[in-house]
């Protein structure tokens, strides 16, 4: 079984930066994918960002330039760094890693974490 524990959400005024983080543990022989996604109030889940493992990374449009996504294989973590924060960027952000196990390939998701960007 695969774990993820995300931190680094809270409240920041419009214009602000944060970073979220995003730790997998558990078990994990590789990872292929790690991305984050947000669920704005009332609204579908969306992806914000995608980094695989060769190295390629693709964002939302309404992120790009102002988020990066970056990932520390040693230890199976994945980060958002978020800048020029906009109140529409106010959400809930899932992180989702995807990769092989032991016996079987994972999909798995974080608890989520709250972002609130005040105007």
């Amino acid at each position: 079984q695969v774990h993820l524990v995300e931190s680094g959400g809270g409240l920041v005024q419009a214009g602000g930066s944060l970073r979220l983080s995003c730790a997998a543990s558990g078990d994990i022989v590789a990872i292929s994918d790690m991305g984050w996604y947000r669920q704005p109030p009332g609204k579908q889940r969306e992806m914000v960002a995608l980094s695989t493992s060769s190295g390629n990374t693709n964002y939302a449009d309404s992120v790009k330039g102002r988020f990066t996504i970056s990932r520390d294989n040693a230890k199976n973590t994945v980060y958002l760094q978020m800048r020029s924060l906009k109140p529409e960027d106010t959400a809930v952000y899932y992180c989702n890693v995807m990769g092989n196990s032991r016996y079987k390939t994972f999909d798995a998701w974080g608890q989520g974490t709250l972002v609130t960007i005040s105007s």
